[in-house]
């Protein structure tokens, strides 16, 4: 019985050791003198969520900076008026740059608020050559440069134009304004509406095209006495037609005078002169035979010579007709027409006929002091009225003979 209950004591006492070492204590390892010091474990690390390394972290993608450029590489015949612009696109504009190519002056231009376009606001030149440069960024930074060329419009293809009367000019109430172009206008319409004419007197017109390179512009009746005639034309980069751009912008003044209005009655050998509607002056006239009776209608005063020289043959005249007077020089004379129509102080041979018949070539012949008043008086644009005269009017471009013209019928193309 004690051997027994010495070996269940023995098996007892290794069970309880081995109870307290599987419980990890310190005190139940060192009551075995034959085991080893037991060494204290580090903490056990809560278990993380793995993550992504810096080479798996996915890269961000730019598009490429697009820049657009008007006009494009190496375009020719561009309109001096169409404006430069650089456009980008998924980018910005780090500058611009547009020069002449031969002088190196620098075309003016803005950039937009956000950086993506720039426009110039300088004019550009005809005949000349352009380059442009520009530098963009595109979202990372990255920088793009290029330059490019472009050529304008031609000499050949470059459009002028005249005007009369010229500008501050003072007229009568007659004068049409009268536009003649240096190249044929197929656009008419593009042309009037880039030309305002306006009156202090609001006096509102019409145009006429006498021809593809002529036009002239009236009121409904005579402008108004002592207003003025403002003429706003803005042809610059106007596209006439067959590639001719109008080259200029202009404003110009015409100051109207007193009404001044000559009624001169062929049948009656009489011209009454009319200021402002008033009676003036009362002239005896001779006028034109009837063989060359005087032009009926409006005729507009064009230039005065103090003394003209006049040729029968420059009017058709052989020398061996009776009507051919060979050369002679009259004084005060006033032109009507460029076909050679004037008022004039009649020649000798005719001063005994003023008030009694009509002996001339179609012109208004008068007395030394009556053919002076108007030559002191009358001016360009002041009109004559012929009454009475078996004639028909002057053709509208011998002259101004627009107001021959009924006013439905004038605005034409």
């Amino acid at each position: 019985m004690a051997k027994g209950s010495s070996k269940g004591w023995k098996i007892g006492l290794v069970t309880v050791v081995c109870l307290a070492a599987a419980a990890g204590g310190v005190g139940a390892a060192s009551a075995l003198p034959q085991a080893a010091p037991a060494t204290a474990q580090a903490p056990v690390a809560a278990p993380t969520v793995p993550t992504a390394s810096a080479s798996a972290t996915p890269t961000r993608e730019f598009k490429p900076v697009d820049v657009g450029v008007t006009p494009t590489n190496g375009a020719e015949q561009v309109n001096p008026a169409a404006p430069v612009v650089v456009r980008a696109t998924n980018g910005t504009l780090k500058s611009v740059t547009v020069t002449e190519r031969k002088t190196g002056a620098v075309v003016g231009g803005q950039t937009s608020p956000d950086q993506a376009t720039w426009t110039s606001t300088g004019e550009l030149a005809f005949d000349t050559s352009y380059t442009v440069s520009y530098a963009a960024l595109d979202a990372a930074g990255q920088e793009v440069r290029k330059t490019q060329t472009f050529n304008t419009v031609p000499a050949s293809h470059e459009a002028d134009a005249a005007v009369y009367p010229l500008n501050g000019q003072k007229v009568g109430v007659a004068q049409p304004i009268q536009i003649t172009f240096s190249e044929p206008v197929l656009n008419k319409e593009a042309v009037e509406n880039a030309i305002r004419i306006t009156t202090t007197a609001g006096q509102v017109g019409a145009f006429h095209w006498y021809s593809d390179k002529m036009v002239r512009f009236r009121p409904e009746s005579f402008w108004t006495a002592n207003s003025t005639i403002t003429i706003d034309m803005k042809l610059f980069g106007v596209d006439l037609g067959n590639g001719q751009i109008g080259n200029f912008n202009k404003t110009m003044t015409i100051p109207i005078g007193n009404k001044m209005v000559m009624v001169a009655d062929s049948a009656n050998h009489v011209a009454d002169v009319f200021i402002n509607d008033q009676p003036a002056q009362h002239f005896l006239v001779t006028m034109g035979d009837e063989r060359f009776p005087s032009a009926s209608g409006y005729l507009v005063l064009m230039d005065k010579q103090r003394t003209a020289h006049f040729v029968a043959s420059s009017i058709g005249l052989a020398k061996d007709d009776p009507a051919n007077y060979g050369e002679l020089d009259v004084n005060y004379a006033t032109r009507l027409t460029p076909s050679g129509e004037f008022i004039h102080q009649a020649t000798d041979s005719a001063v005994a006929y003023i008030g009694e018949l009509n002996l001339s070539h179609g012109c208004i012949g008068m007395n030394a002091e009556g053919a002076a008043w108007v030559f002191n008086n009358m001016g360009i644009g002041d009109v004559v009225q012929v009454i009475n005269s078996v004639s028909e009017s002057a053709a509208p471009t011998d002259g101004y003979g627009d107001w021959n013209i009924p006013w439905a019928a004038y605005p034409s193309r």
